[in-house]
């Protein structure tokens, strides 16, 4: 499996903005693609001062899946035009990372 990790990072007053056109427009364009191996994505949020940084995992069942959605230049950014918009600055290139471990705890129920 493999994660492609990405960061982008907004004003406090684009967040909302950014993350609604995430959430509403880039994922699900994301999934109508209908990638062979593309398995889920994340999202996450957390707050520097004045910035806030977002954070994309894509999750893949191997490159050749990650080159499937992106080409052979696999490493560079997905970011579409109106997300580009709100964001103050962003990862020109990806991350890829191979996940050796997943690990589930039981719960206590």
């Amino acid at each position: 499996m493999i994660c492609r990790i990405w960061r982008g990072w907004t004003t406090r007053e684009n967040a909302d903005a950014y993350q609604g056109i995430v959430l509403g427009q880039v994922i699900p364009g994301i999934e109508a693609m209908r990638i062979p191996g593309f398995r889920k994505m994340d999202l996450l949020k957390m707050e520097h001062g004045d910035e806030i940084e977002f954070t994309t995992l894509m999750w893949f069942d191997s490159l050749d899946s990650v080159r499937a959605f992106m080409g052979e230049d696999y490493s560079v950014s997905h970011v579409p035009s109106e997300a580009r918009a709100v964001l103050k600055h962003f990862d020109a290139r990806a991350v890829h990372h191979s996940l050796l471990a997943h690990r589930v705890q039981p719960s206590d129920s």
